[in-house]
C-alpha cells in the first residue's frame, strides 16, 4: 500500500508536485452521495495543507465497469467542487480550467485531480489535454 495517501472509508487523498488528488471508490447514481462522503473524509482524516488563493485547473474522471452509469456529469461535478472547497480552494470560483470525463476503466471510482494555475497558464497557452 502507498503510504503517501491519507485514507478514510471509501475516500483517499495525496499532494504531490503541486498536484491534489483525491480518490473514491464506488459509483452511485446519486451525485449528492459524494459531498458528505468526501466532506467526511476531510473532516476526520485530511492533515495535508490548506486551502489557497489564485486559479485552478480540476479534473474529475469518473471511472466504470460494464455499461456506464446514468449519471449527469454536471451534477457530479458540483458535488464534488463543492465538497472540496475549503479545502483544495477558498471557492469553486476559482476553478478557472474543469474537466469532467466518464470512461470505462479496472474499478468503479472517481478520480479528482486538482492543480493551482500559475499565470503562465492562463495567459495565452493553448488548450492541452
Amino acid at each position: 500500500m502507498d503510504d503517501s495517501w491519507t485514507h478514510h472509508g471509501k475516500v483517499r487523498a495525496r499532494e504531490a508536485d503541486g498536484l491534489f488528488e483525491i480518490v473514491v471508490d464506488g459509483l452511485t447514481t446519486q451525485s449528492k452521495y459524494y459531498k458528505p462522503l468526501v466532506y467526511e473524509f476531510f473532516r476526520k482524516a485530511w492533515r495535508g495543507a490548506r486551502p489557497s488563493w489564485g486559479e485552478f485547473s480540476v479534473d474529475i474522471m469518473m471511472e466504470y465497469v460494464g455499461d456506464p452509469p446514468w449519471i449527469d456529469l454536471d451534477n457530479l461535478a458540483k458535488a464534488i467542487l463543492d465538497a472540496i472547497k475549503g479545502h483544495a480552494f477558498h471557492d469553486d470560483a476559482q476553478v478557472a480550467r474543469l474537466l469532467v470525463e466518464r470512461r470505462a476503466g479496472e474499478r468503479e471510482r472517481i478520480v479528482v485531480s486538482v492543480r493551482k494555475l500559475s499565470d503562465a497558464n492562463l495567459l495565452g497557452a493553448p488548450y492541452q489535454r
